[in-house]
């Protein structure tokens, strides 16, 4: 298996703590891969086999466990007080009030916890009431450009080309890593990119939240991928459906995005007033959480570039330990504000530089800021490196190939 040192790490920090790893993100992003590795981990530390239990709740091996009582007794009939042992389980959302039978095995049993789930809404709220301060989220996203990389080198379908070339291919199918095990033309490729969205749409939004109405479910996440980069609030929402003959009211729209996001289908980036350092409550963004869907749903639309670059440039932050907002400085934007402990980055993001125009119009809210922090601006156009009056040029594939900033 290839290694994702960046979540095994994580594992590896808490590992024997009293606390609960919790693994979130997409269907099809790794999480499963992610603890069979941490089961190679904790092979290489002589660990006991017979100490180790993966559970996948997924399998119908496991369906005769699917609630509570049922899972404290399985493991209750195993476990012994005494001598640690290794929990890892697979889609926990699966069974029903898990996190009960969570909450007894960590207070009974010396037990190392990890476990994992396609819907942050179930793990977050069951987790805050139950687990209070015992628990830490590890979100998991699809491949970034460098792990993609790695994925095609170790299947043995990567032949050696320029960074910008095998950027390309990263940008035309996304970062499942299913795609780089093998050489799938794009047709094919796609196909199986909308077999993962109709999974995350049926089973983790439509069944979950109980939405009844799938194509006007669908729709919005049409227009949010058609609209991707852009801020839009709940009311230009139901405008645009108004002019489309389709009524969708404010509060459905509301569920609706907060069920999208629960089964990480998109993220939400709130907007930050920098003058006033406060969180604004309208016009967001939202990006998708794997790029590839873009395509896959609505075909290539050369018009989105520049908002598919923004959602890459965003989700990088993000596995990076960033918290991303977008900036508000008086009536201009600035794409990001990216925070982590003491750092602030302030980052612009653009396709082309190839008009003077656009360079100024990219320079002048990062010009504005005040303070000190880091000032970035992240493009495709190689021409445009090194510092200028204080903004750093980024290519952005040298960018996602690089550790630090």
């Amino acid at each position: 298996m290839i290694n994702r040192s960046i979540y095994v790490e994580q594992l590896k920090k808490f590992r024997n703590q009293p606390i609960i790893k919790v693994l979130t993100g997409p269907r099809r992003s790794g999480k499963s891969s992610i603890l069979k590795l941490y089961i190679e981990e904790l092979n290489r530390l002589k660990i006991p086999e017979l100490s180790i239990y993966h559970l996948n709740f997924e399998s119908f091996e496991w369906a005769d466990i699917a609630v509570a009582d049922k899972l404290y007794a399985w493991f209750k009939a195993r476990l012994h007080k005494d001598e640690q042992a290794y929990l890892l389980l697979d889609e926990i959302q699966e069974v029903e009030n898990w996190e009960k039978a969570i909450n007894s095995l960590m207070i009974d049993f010396k037990v190392d916890l990890v476990i994992t789930g396609s819907n942050s809404k179930l793990l977050s709220s069951e987790l805050a009431t139950f687990l209070a301060g015992r628990y830490v989220e590890i979100p998991v996203f699809t491949l970034s450009f460098k792990e993609s990389l790695i994925f095609r080198k170790a299947f043995g379908n990567y032949e050696e080309t320029s960074s910008e070339k095998a950027f390309d291919h990263y940008l035309a199918l996304g970062g499942f890593p299913i795609l780089y095990t093998f050489p799938f033309q794009e047709d094919a490729a796609y196909k199986i990119i909308l077999d993962i969205y109709a999974s995350a749409i049926l089973r983790d939004t439509v069944q979950r939240f109980g939405i009844r109405d799938v194509e006007l479910l669908e729709r919005l996440v049409r227009f949010i991928m058609d609209n991707v980069g852009q801020k839009f609030s709940a009311k230009s929402i139901a405008d645009y459906f108004k002019s489309q003959q389709r009524k969708l009211d404010i509060n459905t729209i509301y569920n609706y995005l907060s069920a999208l996001e629960s089964a990480f289908i998109i993220y939400r980036t709130p907007r930050y007033d920098i003058r006033g350092k406060e969180l604004l409550k309208t016009f967001e963004k939202f990006y998708i959480s794997d790029h590839g869907l873009i395509q896959a749903v609505l075909g290539k639309r050369p018009h989105l570039i520049s908002g598919i670059l923004e959602n890459i440039v965003c989700l990088e932050l993000m596995r990076r330990g960033y918290k991303v907002k977008v900036g508000k400085l008086d009536e201009i934007e600035v794409d990001f504000v990216a925070e982590k402990a003491d750092e602030k980055l302030y980052i612009q993001v653009a396709y082309r530089m190839d008009e003077p125009s656009t360079l100024e119009r990219e320079r002048k809210p990062l010009l504005q800021i005040a303070d000190n922090y880091p000032k970035y601006i992240f493009t495709m156009d190689e021409r445009l490196s090194g510092n200028t009056d204080g903004i750093i040029n980024r290519f952005i594939p040298e960018f996602l190939l690089s550790d630090d900033f």
